[in-house]
């Protein structure tokens, strides 16, 4: 899977991967359309948004809202609340991560925060210190409504008086 090899390893930082140079075609949710990339050594703070995906393995604190995906290096230090269709980490993340499709945990993961998504990968070493929240409802997608007279959560029965 092409996502798991671009969101890991030093030596593949400032140089192009193979799939860089297909055009975008490589299949990996929006991989081949880099927007933006924080090297190591690199600091920033604020408010970070973007519509392709931004690798990140530098230092970032503040906020972060993507339409793609986030990818954090195995160097990168996140300090913020995350909002992502996709979210590859291999490095720190201190913080909440919200995403609408899934959350990739590398084996150099560690995360201090909760996370939100439908689908949450965690190789074997992975670190998480929060809670995880999953299903159809999480990541921020929107809720399905209930159909007519269901209902989504029932007191107990206490008995009826008639």
């Amino acid at each position: 899977m092409a996502i798991s090899g671009f969101g890991r390893g030093k030596g593949e930082g400032a140089t192009s991967p193979p799939s860089a140079s297909a055009g975008g075609a490589s299949g990996g949710g929006g991989l081949g359309n880099l927007t933006a990339f924080i090297d190591q050594g690199s600091e920033f703070e604020g408010k970070l948004s973007f519509k392709d995906t931004v690798r990140i393995d530098g230092s970032f604190r503040g906020e972060i809202s993507s339409d793609n995906t986030l990818i954090v290096g195995e160097s990168g230090q996140i300090a913020a609340t995350i909002h992502s269709v996709c979210v590859v980490i291999s490095g720190l993340v201190e913080g909440d991560i919200h995403a609408s499709d899934q959350i990739i945990l590398h084996k150099t993961a560690v995360v201090n925060g909760d996370l939100d998504s439908p689908t949450v990968v965690m190789e074997e070493g992975a670190q998480l210190n929060g809670s995880v929240r999953m299903g159809k409802d999480a990541g921020g997608a929107k809720k399905p409504e209930a159909p007519a007279g269901a209902k989504t959560e029932s007191p107990p029965n206490q008995g009826t008086s008639d």
